[in-house]
């Protein structure tokens, strides 16, 4: 028996299949991060805040009470320099009356300035003239500027500007200085002594008076002034010294903290406490009274107060450039 021949494929069988298409699925949108609130905050922002009015009303009467205490002491150091004080009495008549004006102390030059005004009476003074003496009258006084004074008879009298002598005082002791200052008055009218008495007004703000001795001898009288700051200069120099140093220590408070948190170099920091270094030069020139240069104050807090201020801007300076310069700069 022969053997088939073997079959030939059939064409369309052998033809090469084309590849099947696979579906491309578009990428899935990312989901959103979920932002999760803590149930503590969620519950804090949903809640209001107390309201509690009683803060409100005590700093309302905190600053009521505090301008009423202002108001308090302006009146009372007020009314006691209202009063004039009079020193000597005269025995008759006919005596000389002096009143004395303190103006000025100057406590640099060691001097009180005084406006004096001389009132004749009784036998001393012109019928019908207020200032006129029928007599001449001279007077001496304690100032070692003007040691006599002359009014001729017949003649008005005018005021005269007398400069007196402080003693027992340093002004460096600001704002705790106190001074001595002699006033004293001996006159003649014609040849003679007559009895004399004084009377002293304040006129300077920035000092108050009082009175510390009498003494009478050889027909004169001098009283004592004891002379100090007054209250408001006292108060104000005690506000200066304290902001000093409130100042300073914020200045270093805050170099310490950029120092500390190696924040480089801060321009806005440079200029607030270069700004605070000049502004306390100025706070001290505006002393009241003028104090001079290496007085108590400087000492207590105006030296320190620049010596903080200037370390810590030089602090922040040098470490904030050593940070700065650590960083290189990226291409």
């Amino acid at each position: 028996m022969s053997t088939p021949p073997p079959r030939r494929p059939t064409p369309h069988r052998t033809a090469a299949r084309p590849p099947r298409r696979t579906a491309v699925r578009a990428p899935r949108p990312t989901a959103r991060a979920r932002v999760r609130i803590h149930t503590r905050v969620r519950a804090v922002s949903a809640t209001r805040p107390k309201v509690r009015p009683w803060r409100a009303y005590a700093v309302v009467v905190a600053i009521v009470l505090s301008v009423a205490a202002g108001l308090l002491f302006y009146l009372d150091e007020r009314s006691s320099r209202g009063h004039a004080q009079v020193v000597g009495t005269a025995p008759g008549p006919d005596f000389l009356e002096v009143g004395v004006i303190l103006q000025r102390v100057d406590a640099s030059a060691q001097t009180v300035t005084a406006k004096v005004l001389v009132q004749p009476h009784g036998a001393l003074q012109v019928p019908g003239e207020l200032l006129v003496p029928a007599q001449d009258v001279v007077l001496e006084t304690t100032s070692l500027e003007q040691t006599t004074l002359t009014y001729p008879a017949g003649r008005q009298i005018a005021s005269t500007a007398v400069a007196f002598n402080l003693v027992d005082g340093r002004v460096t002791d600001y704002p705790f200085d106190r001074y001595d200052a002699p006033i004293g008055f001996r006159a003649t009218a014609g040849g003679r002594t007559v009895p004399v008495v004084i009377g002293i007004l304040e006129g300077d703000p920035f000092f108050a008076f009082r009175q510390a001795s009498v003494d009478t001898e050889d027909g004169g009288i001098a009283v004592t002034e004891r002379i100090s700051r007054s209250r408001s200069t006292f108060i104000l120099a005690w506000f200066m010294m304290l902001a000093m140093w409130a100042l300073a220590l914020a200045v270093l408070l805050a170099a310490w903290l950029i120092v500390r948190q190696r924040r480089g170099i801060v321009w806005p920091a440079l200029g607030w406490m270069a700004a605070t270094l000049f502004a306390l030069v100025g706070m001290r020139n505006a002393a009241p009274g003028n104090p001079p240069i290496g007085s108590l104050l400087d000492y207590a807090a105006f030296f320190w107060a620049e010596l903080l201020v200037a370390v810590g801007l030089t602090t922040v300076v040098v470490r904030g450039a050593r940070v700065e310069g650590a960083h290189r700069p990226t291409a």
